[in-house]
């Protein structure tokens, strides 16, 4: 009986961990930042991606800043689920680790580690296709380029990045940035956040700990 219930409890656990989040982050990548930075950066199979923010992920977070994770290891990621959204994936949400792939397995690592805490809000087609919605809302490059911000290889300010974001979302954006091998700090990632439908942009409750301060630069892609 004492194992029974010490099953029950272990269960229950994996149950509430997998329903029990605050907000999304929506996070977008610069892939001129992570080329730049990674040695490990390989196009997909499918070619150099074009030079457009992208997607990274869509992460179940707490109020406090923390975030669970890997929440329901029964429910792997399945590509079949996500079949008819598969070529609108690779252009909008590619992969750029070595070695080069078709995206199946970055996809799958953002399912299991982060879709699954979301399951009851978002199935795995649901998730995904929440993701890509989300992105159509947030044209992060526009915004910047429309307050005269480009990948150009020059330095801007990170609050005139936050205010450009801003004007063209709506809501106040999280940066996170990286070092070159020249010590020239970099744009590298935006985050928004979202409510627990997966739908609709809100103001954060909190940001990251990540440092991006003063000017960094928006490099080439």
């Amino acid at each position: 009986m004492r194992a029974l219930f010490l099953l029950s409890l272990s269960l229950l656990a994996v149950v509430s961990s997998a329903q029990d989040f605050d907000f999304f982050y929506f996070v977008q990548q610069w892939p001129g930042s992570y080329c730049d930075t990674k040695r490990s950066c390989c196009y997909p199979v499918t070619g150099k991606p074009d030079p457009i923010f992208t997607i990274h992920g869509l992460w179940p977070n707490y109020n406090d800043g923390t975030y669970p994770s890997n929440c329901d290891r029964q429910n792997d990621f399945d590509a079949s689920e996500i079949e008819d959204l598969e070529k609108t994936m690779q252009k909008y949400w590619p992969t750029l680790a070595c070695p080069s792939s078709d995206g199946e397995k970055f996809w799958g690592h953002e399912w299991d580690k982060h879709g699954t805490c979301a399951e009851k809000q978002l199935d795995q087609h649901s998730y995904f296709l929440s993701a890509l919605n989300l992105y159509k809302k947030a044209n992060i490059l526009k915004a910047l380029q429309d307050a005269g911000i480009d990948p150009d290889d020059r330095f801007y300010s990170v609050e005139s990045i936050k205010q450009a974001i801003k004007r063209g979302v709506g809501f106040t954006p999280g940066l996170h940035c990286n070092t070159d091998g020249s010590r020239n700090h970099q744009i590298l990632e935006v985050y928004l956040c979202v409510d627990t439908s997966g739908q609709e942009f809100i103001e954060c409750p909190t940001f990251p700990r990540i440092s991006c301060t003063g000017k960094v630069q928006f490099p080439s892609f």
